[in-house]
């Protein structure tokens, strides 16, 4: 079964197509500056040309649906309905929390702990056991504090992603592990979509929306002064 995959939450426009498990090709970039309108439908071709197969060979899509950039998860989910439409596949959503989780497993970790950065000191953040990817904690907009996550003093915890960066700044946990290069990325979709797909969980496509976890709230004008 050949599956495209699209993630768009983060500052990675990442693309990757499977033939079940097998990862067939990765197209992705990270870029400072958000380039997922002007490079997702070109990382599409690379990949496509790269895997040496149609787009007309794509049997399901499935997206990293967030939580992450409002911008980016729209641009994503756009794409990947309009992939399903056209191609009448069906579509599979995963949480890109997992995704960041999926290559720390088996890794002699007890707990791995993505971190997305968002405003301030706010995170969006999940917990996953360290050997099965099980969600021990869901996910959630956290605000960091010195205290956050004492309850892991003592464990084999590591953060990743961009948020990383802040969090080992602030919190007293001196034993953790701490990786900031890490972003969502397509090629960490496969498993569990395949999982999903074997289960027959797909999205409605018509009523699909990506997992925001937050309103978008835009930059109010200033009412001028009479």
């Amino acid at each position: 079964m050949k599956i495209l995959y699209i993630e768009t939450s983060s500052r990675n426009c990442s693309v990757a197509i499977s033939d079940n498990e097998k990862l067939l090709c990765l197209t992705e970039e990270v870029s400072e500056n958000y380039k997922q309108s002007e490079s997702l439908h070109t990382f599409v071709e690379w990949a496509l040309e790269g895997a040496g197969i149609s787009i007309k060979d794509i049997e399901a899509v499935s997206l990293g649906k967030g939580p992450g950039s409002y911008t980016g998860l729209r641009i994503g989910a756009s794409s990947a309905k309009g992939f399903c439409y056209g191609l009448k596949v069906p579509l599979v959503a995963i949480n890109s929390l997992e995704s960041m989780a999926e290559p720390f497993l088996e890794q002699n970790y007890d707990v791995i702990v993505p971190l997305i950065d968002a405003r301030r000191m706010e995170v969006y953040t999940a917990v996953y056991d360290g050997k099965t990817g099980y969600e021990l904690s869901s996910t959630e907009a956290k605000i960091l504090d010195e205290n956050s996550f004492e309850e892991f003093k003592g464990k084999k915890v590591i953060f990743v992603g961009d948020g990383a960066k802040k969090a080992k700044d602030i919190l007293r946990l001196p034993d953790a592990d701490f990786n900031e290069n890490i972003y969502p990325s397509a090629q960490y979709l496969i498993k569990k979509t395949l999982e999903k797909i074997d289960k027959k969980e797909f999205e409605d496509i018509a009523y699909f929306e990506p997992f925001y976890l937050k309103d978008f709230h835009g930059v109010k004008k200033k009412k001028s002064e009479d």
